[in-house]
C-alpha cells in the first residue's frame, strides 16, 4: 500500500514535466483536457487514474468516479507506448485491453511520442545542469556495458549448452535430423503405396 503513493507522485511529477513543459504542445494537451483514464496493472492491486487539465496532470490511486477511458496492462508494455506505432499492434495481440473512449489512449499517447525523453533535462533542476548530464551518461554507459555483457554471457551459454554439456542440440544437428525425418516421412509414403498396390492385385 505504501508503494501506491510514492507512484502516483513519481508518475505524476514525470508526466507533468514531458507533457506540460514545452509551450509547442499545448494543442495537443488541449485535446485531453477534462479526459480521465484509468490504468489497471497487473502488477499493481490498486488501479492509477490520470486525470488530464489545461496546466496539469494529476495522478491518484483511489478515485471513485467514472474514467473516460479504462487500460488493462503490464508495466512493460505500458513502457513501450512511447512509440505510437506500438499502439495498434499492442491492441491486437491482446497485452493492451482497452475499455471507453480510445482517443483518450491515442492522444495521451501521440503526447508522448511527441515529448524529449531526455533524463538529464528531467533531473537538472534537482540537482543542476552538469551533475543531471553527467549522471545520465553515466548511466546510459552502464546500460551500455551491461547490455553487451548480457549479450555476451548468452553466446557463452549456448556455446555451453550445445558444445560441453550436449543437453541443446547444434544448429547443423537440427538440420540434420528434420533432413533424416523428412526423408524417413517419404520412405514410409512409399512403403505405403507398394502395400497397398500390392493388396489391390488379384
Amino acid at each position: 500500500m505504501l508503494l501506491t503513493p510514492l507512484l502516483t507522485a513519481g508518475l505524476e511529477t514525470a508526466l507533468n514535466r514531458l507533457l506540460y513543459r514545452e509551450p509547442s504542445m499545448k494543442a495537443a494537451r488541449l485535446r485531453l483536457a477534462g479526459k480521465i483514464l484509468r490504468i489497471r496493472l497487473q502488477e499493481l492491486d490498486t488501479p492509477l487514474t490520470l486525470i488530464f487539465s489545461e496546466r496539469q496532470a494529476d495522478v491518484v490511486g483511489e478515485w471513485a468516479g467514472e474514467a473516460d477511458c479504462t487500460v488493462s496492462t503490464r508495466l512493460g508494455v505500458l513502457m513501450k507506448l512511447r512509440d505510437r506505432q506500438q499502439l495498434s499492434p499492442l491492441m491486437r495481440q491482446g497485452e493492451l485491453i482497452v475499455d471507453g473512449d480510445l482517443q483518450v489512449v491515442q492522444q495521451l499517447v501521440a503526447l508522448l511520442d511527441m515529448a524529449e525523453w531526455e533524463p538529464a533535462d528531467l533531473l537538472a533542476p534537482y540537482i543542476g545542469d552538469i551533475a543531471a548530464q553527467g549522471l545520465s551518461q553515466s548511466v546510459w554507459k552502464g546500460a551500455q556495458l551491461f547490455r553487451s555483457a548480457l549479450v555476451r554471457r548468452q553466446g557463452h551459454l549456448s556455446e555451453v549448452l550445445t558444445e560441453e554439456w550436449k543437453l541443446a542440440p547444434a544448429p547443423l544437428e537440427i538440420v540434420w535430423f528434420n533432413e533424416e525425418v523428412d526423408a524417413l516421412a517419404r520412405e514410409l509414403d512409399r512403403l505405403d503405396a507398394r502395400i497397398n498396390a500390392m493388396e489391390t492385385k488379384p
